[in-house]
């Protein structure tokens, strides 16, 4: 892996945890996680989490940049998707290397 490449993998990883980092924008995720794939309306999402439709506005807008969250509309209604595999590759993002120090221990002994 090129050096640009990776550079950009790291800030692309961490803009991502950041957004991550936000107690409601977690809970916004994970409610989406559950809802996959089909989803669920700003209205039903709303409701679920109790928030303020401006704050959930808010953070839907923090996710979508961050491409964790995709927002599709469908008549009147705005459909939000979690980017499951989006999600999926942070997690590979942080266990990609697991266990990489122990193996080259082992092999240099």
């Amino acid at each position: 892996m090129d050096l640009k490449t990776e550079t950009t993998d790291h800030l692309d990883a961490a803009q991502a945890f950041a957004a991550l980092g936000s107690e409601a924008r977690l809970e916004i995720v994970r409610t989406l996680v559950r809802a996959a794939p089909e989803g669920l309306t700003v209205g039903a999402l709303q409701e679920r989490l109790g928030m303020a439709g401006s704050t959930l506005s808010h953070h839907l807008k923090f996710l979508s940049q961050c491409a964790l969250v995709s927002q599709e509309r469908d008549g009147r209604s705005l459909i939000c998707r979690a980017e499951v595999e989006r999600i999926e590759a942070l997690a590979g993002y942080l266990t990609r290397e697991c266990c990489a120090d122990a193996s080259a221990a082992q092999a240099a002994e």
